[in-house]
């Protein structure tokens, strides 16, 4: 009994193992690609990596940092979105500068009001108090004179009449009233002149020192509003609202460093190709007026003609595109820039993109 269990065990291990033999011989037909490997489209090509960016003159995207620090109060744009130049796109909490601007703006206003004052004078009351000053002074003198006439006259006629000394005291107060008229005289004429040129020059400065100071106060206002400064598209907007932006930016958690609050496009109806050429390839880059190229976008089986746009002349380290912060100084790569329509690739091209390209020659 025990060796037909053993030869039964046996047999159906020998069936078991035919089996499995037969499936695992089996060969299963290998699986299409997702998409087509990337393949030169042309006979001689250089082969570079790309990086999408907007289309700018200079420069690769349009990186804004605040001029000011402060809690973000309101932020007005969504990524992705269009913008005018000169439309605000996010406020930064400006309560203590509005105050300080109003401050200034009226010490501006109160050191006109006394320009102005100064230049308005005299002043048609205080001349006419001047005036009236005038007059009683002559009046005074009048009196006197004619009590100094009558005393001196007595005394030529009788000696006897008048003391000596009350014609000398008439004769004092004669020239007193007349000093005093002098006085009444010229501080009339002080008056009616209007304020010295002195004053007026020295006020007109103050003025303009304070409208300075408030001038800068107020652009340093307009500074807490971040506004497009072209027309473009908003890539990335790396803060939010409650959260504290300073001149270096915003702090990226994740990285541990600073971001710039927004970044932004030029209108997006064509992108660029920023182009990675190795320094050992640069003999066989053909001329601007033969050069062509195609990009491919990866994970799809897209073919993107490229238009040379320009070469930028300064070879430089190789960045580690996977982390900036790191630099291959042996290998070293000349930038050279295309561009392409976005009008059919709107869903499938975005500025940062890593692309392939080849380079060929006409």
């Amino acid at each position: 009994m025990r060796n037909r269990i053993i030869i039964v065990t046996a047999l159906i291990g020998v069936l078991g193992g035919l089996f499995s033999a037969f499936i695992l011989g089996i060969e299963k037909p290998a699986q299409p690609p997702v998409f087509k490997p990337v393949s030169s489209p042309f006979e001689t090509a250089i082969y570079a990596n790309g990086m999408i960016e907007s289309e700018q003159s200079s420069g690769e995207n349009i990186t804004l940092f605040p001029e000011v620090s402060g809690q973000v109060t309101q932020i007005l744009v969504r990524e992705g979105q269009a913008v005018k130049a000169g439309s605000p796109m996010l406020r930064i909490d400006d309560t203590v500068q509005k105050a300080t601007t109003e401050q200034l703006h009226k010490q501006a206003l109160a050191s006109l009001d006394l320009l102005n004052e100064l230049k308005a004078q005299p002043r048609k009351e205080t001349l006419d108090v001047a005036k009236a000053q005038v007059d009683q002074a002559h009046a005074n003198w009048v009196t006197a004179r004619d009590q100094y006439d009558k005393r001196r006259t007595s005394f030529e006629m009788d000696a006897r009449s008048i003391s000596k000394d009350a014609l000398d005291t008439a004769r004092d107060a004669l020239e007193q009233a007349a000093t005093g008229l002098a006085v009444a005289q010229k501080q009339y004429d002080l008056i009616r002149a209007g304020a010295w040129s002195y004053d007026i020059a020295t006020q007109d400065k103050q003025y303009q020192a304070n409208l300075q100071a408030y001038n800068s106060a107020k652009a340093v206002l307009e500074k807490f509003d971040i506004k497009a400064p072209v027309d473009g598209v908003v890539l990335a907007v790396n803060t939010t609202k409650g959260s504290y932006v300073s001149s270096l930016g915003a702090y990226n958690t994740y990285e541990q460093g600073s971001d710039p609050i927004i970044v932004m496009s030029a209108p997006q109806d064509y992108l660029s190709v920023r182009c990675f050429v190795d320094e050992i390839l640069l003999a066989k880059l053909p001329g601007p007026d033969q050069i062509r190229a195609e990009m491919s976008l990866r994970g799809t089986d897209l073919k993107v003609p490229l238009e040379f746009v320009r070469v930028q002349p300064y070879v430089t380290p190789k960045l580690e595109l996977s982390n900036q912060r790191q630099e291959k100084v042996d290998l070293r790569v000349l930038p050279v820039i295309f561009r392409f329509s976005r009008k059919n690739l709107a869903a499938a091209a975005y500025p940062g993109q890593q692309v392939d390209v080849y380079i060929g020659k006409k």
